[in-house]
């Protein structure tokens, strides 16, 4: 395709620089002898996924397994978040479907874990850095739990709000992971820290999640925390899981779940401006450059050279 792209782009000094007539032979070159492979592969493309998708989606019924008790266990990640995780942890705690309310500090070195401690949350403070690190820990300690058939992942930074766990549950019975997707604009406050950058970053890093597990699922949003799991699922996909996977851990973990067979289905979530400093992947679009780029190196070839 760069190829094409630079034969094509050759018409430009051919018609404006004298002598430009000697460039015809190579834009012609390059655009025939490019553009044969890259006609072959869209035409592949296209019979893929008009054709072959049908044949590869699995066969079965919707799912739709009913829940026998809407309660549900909040674990929140939480990393120098001393302003927000009070509010946060009351914001969960105060909701009819909330049982309890874990939140797991990543070693933090201002006044989080003690906020949490005030705000009335099981603390756990995870000392190995690393946004995976805390993620596994939160999943561990809520699955840990059995008497709630459901963990719902989030952070304790106030971007997401509890009342969006009723629209979560409305999912769950169709899958083992319901993913919140911040792609849905009324939902999205205009001011986050999710740049029109990192937005679309985000949707084509979905995209190619899709497509290597062409079939199984519809990807819109593989940066978000939000989520729901069944306990079952969990107790599946956690030894799969590496926590050693920094910032593209939530893509490694969906990744992870179509590979394991489980049902991931999106559901659209509120997002709102973090309260604080961002420290993760949304600190510049360059850190969210450098973020997505790995995220596509572990989807399309081994997350093992993440770790």
């Amino acid at each position: 395709m760069t190829s094409y792209l630079l034969g094509v782009s050759l018409v430009i000094p051919r018609y404006l620089m004298p002598y430009g007539h000697y460039l015809d032979p190579v834009a012609e070159w390059l655009v025939w002898y490019s553009g044969i492979p890259l006609t072959i592969g869209m035409a592949l493309m296209l019979f893929d996924l008009l054709y072959l998708l049908q044949h590869r989606k699995p066969n079965l019924p919707v799912r739709y397994d009913a829940i026998d008790r809407r309660r549900v266990t909040v674990a929140l990640t939480a990393y120098n978040d001393e302003e927000s995780v009070g509010p946060a942890i009351r914001d969960f705690a105060d909701n009819s479907l909330v049982e309890r309310v874990i939140l797991v500090s990543n070693n933090s070195v201002d006044r989080t874990f003690e906020r949490a401690v005030e705000a009335g949350a099981i603390t756990h403070n995870e000392l190995q850095p690393g946004y995976g690190r805390c993620v596994y820990r939160c999943l561990s300690e809520g699955a840990a739990y059995d008497d709630t058939e459901f963990v719902v992942l989030c952070e304790g930074d106030l971007t997401f709000r509890s009342y969006d766990i009723e629209k979560l549950l409305a999912y769950a019975p169709h899958a083992d992971i319901v993913n919140g997707t911040r792609t849905v604009e009324p939902l999205r406050q205009h001011q986050t820290q999710l740049s029109t950058f990192m937005y679309y970053g985000n949707l084509f890093v979905g995209k190619l999640l899709e497509a290597k597990h062409l079939g199984r699922g519809t990807m819109t949003d593989v940066g978000t925390t939000y989520k729901l799991c069944r306990r079952s699922a969990l107790l599946r996909l956690l030894p799969a899981l590496n926590p050693a996977i920094n910032l593209e851990f939530n893509a490694h973990l969906l990744d992870r779940a179509l590979g394991l067979d489980l049902v991931v289905v999106e559901c659209p979530i509120t997002f709102h401006p973090r309260v604080g400093v961002s420290k993760g992947g949304n600190i510049n679009n360059l850190r969210g450059l450098k973020v997505g780029l790995r995220m596509i190196v572990g989807i399309v070839f081994d997350w093992r050279w993440m770790a």
